[in-house]
């Protein structure tokens, strides 16, 4: 009876030096950093992300200032990044597709510049200038071109650990998806639950903005643009009779107004607020919108030129009043 009792006691001590050996082998190991990025890894990830296509999950402000991601957060945000795009436009928008162009690896980052980068680049041989007294480029820049990339920084502590490509994919989640097969797919990840609901049952909300409504009906057959009092807005109509026609009304960017016209005659119209948007960042209007149209009005006469500001020789045409006009009639400028 005791040799059995000495036994289980010596099996119990065994047991538990063994489980204490391994709690603390395991708590080693967690508290052991991971290895430093090795050259080959370096040379796969930059490899295998150069040239890919992916979707994008947040705004992209164009300018030379990009997007940070650290630990899962992602900076500017909020106001800061409503400016930036209200300032610059976004150079890619949720669903859009964006391609890496570029990939450096940094001392404590991983550099992914999207559609060109922010920066126009030079090739090398638009360096070299040839000339005697005065020289110039071979061949000169397009000063007129203008970069709408931008970037990701992807940042760790300290430095950049040893990675797979399939764990950077998951780590670039929060800006840029590699798995979606469609846009549609990459857009409904972006929006609320009941934004994503609607979108798939081609219903428009009030208080959704352009795109989710493109996203849900596809874009107008028939736009109207109408003013009430001193506020502008914008009726998309989608439908005709027989069949149920829908008015979708924008002020700005925000739909206000959904009325729809029933083929039995029925009228049926919301305009209680149901999806805030308040904190989704505010797309800048694109510059061809505010360009002075080829078609605007002038107070030059038919193949009168415009005198060149710049010019110090340019003059103001005077306009001589014909023969025979009354002298006191005054003389236009």
């Amino acid at each position: 009876m005791k040799s059995r009792l000495g036994s289980v006691l010596i099996l119990i001590s065994f047991t538990a030096a063994a489980g204490a050996s391994d709690q603390k082998a395991s708590s080693q190991a967690a508290s052991t950093p991971p290895p430093h990025l090795s050259h080959e890894t370096r040379i796969d990830l930059v490899r295998t992300f150069t040239a890919e296509l992916a979707y994008v999950r947040t705004p992209f402000p164009m300018g030379k200032k990009g997007l940070m991601l650290k630990n899962g957060v992602i900076s500017p945000n909020g106001e800061e990044l409503k400016q930036l795009i209200s300032m610059w436009g976004p150079a890619v928008k949720p669903g859009d597709q964006a391609r890496l162009t570029a990939v450096s690896v940094k001392p404590d980052r991983i550099h992914f510049e999207i559609n060109g980068g922010p920066v126009k680049k030079q090739k090398w041989y638009q360096h070299i200038q040839v000339g005697a007294s005065s020289t110039a480029p071979i061949a000169p820049s397009d000063a007129s071109a203008n970069p709408r990339g931008s970037y990701v920084d992807l940042v760790f502590d300290r430095y950049v650990p040893e990675l797979t490509p399939r764990q950077l994919k998951d780590l670039l989640r929060p800006v840029l998806d590699f798995d979606s097969k469609s846009p549609l797919e990459a857009y409904l990840d972006t929006v609320p639950p009941k934004v994503k609901e609607a979108i798939r049952n081609h219903q428009v909300l009030v208080g959704m903005d352009h795109e989710m409504v493109i996203y849900a009906k596809g874009r107008p057959p028939k736009k109207i643009r109408e003013k009430d009092g001193d506020t502008d807005y914008e009726d998309w109509i989608y439908g005709e009779p027989p069949q149920d026609v829908d008015f979708v009304r924008f002020v700005g960017e925000e739909v206000v107004r959904v009325e729809t016209m029933k083929v039995d005659g029925e009228k049926v119209v919301r305009t209680q607020k149901e999806v805030n948007l308040e904190n989704r960042p505010a797309v800048a209007k694109a510059a061809a919108d505010e360009q002075r149209p080829a078609n605007a009005p002038t107070l030059r006469r038919p193949g009168e030129e415009m005198p060149s500001p710049t010019n110090p020789n340019s003059k103001t045409p005077v306009v001589v009043p014909p023969v025979g006009g009354d002298p006191n009639s005054p003389v236009p400028n």
